[in-house]
């Protein structure tokens, strides 16, 4: 598939949305150790996932004519109120879109507006495998594509993921994208954002 990145926009993700991501999402489940889940949400509970998301961080998406691409949010780090100033990553990409700079494309767009809540690290967990050699279901590709955007590897967890009959390590990549003050200014939650000045 050709495709110019000029014929794509990212916009903000709505719980009217869910059933397509879900689309895009439901391989990465049934074919790939990506995602650590065993079985595909049901719709109800992936929209439920979205506006849960929605309440305070942001949850947008790749799209061109009309179409779905791919996906990205942040959610909390942890969970604690110390934790408020750091974020977890998710990005998930349709089968078809990958390695054509549209992964770039929204996680830049969550690092605008994560800067615009007041963020300082983005995380991301990555299932990976024990060792470099790849098998069906889990590569090191997105390990390369998160340090390619500046995450730095802080830490891995061996064998602590099982899934279509094997054992997965876990790393967390991790990028800071602000100044830590001696007091940091407030989180702003997603909603309460200038949204239309973000897209």
């Amino acid at each position: 598939m050709i495709m110019k990145t000029e014929d794509i926009r990212i916009r903000p993700v709505t719980p009217a949305d869910a059933r397509q991501l879900l689309d895009i999402y439901a391989p990465y489940v049934e074919k790939t150790a990506i995602s650590f889940e065993y079985d595909v949400p049901s719709p109800e509970a992936f929209e439920k996932r979205i506006r849960k998301t929605l309440q305070r961080y942001p949850y947008i998406a790749a799209e061109r004519n009309g179409e779905l691409l791919g996906y990205a949010y942040t959610s909390p780090f942890v969970g604690r109120a110390a934790y408020d100033w750091a974020v977890e990553t998710s990005i998930y990409l349709r089968e078809d879109c990958r390695k054509m700079g549209i992964g770039k494309m929204l996680y830049a767009k969550i690092e605008e507006i994560s800067r615009a809540q007041n963020i300082l690290s983005l995380n991301a967990c990555i299932g990976c495998p024990e060792n470099d050699a790849a098998d069906a279901h889990l590569d090191r590709n997105s390990m390369q594509f998160h340090a390619h955007l500046g995450f730095r590897l802080v830490g891995e967890f061996y064998k602590c993921g099982y899934k279509f009959g094997t054992w997965y390590n876990m790393v967390w990549m991790e990028k800071i994208i602000g100044e830590h003050p001696a007091v940091p200014a407030p989180v702003i939650a997603f909603p309460d954002l200038d949204i239309k000045s973000l897209f």
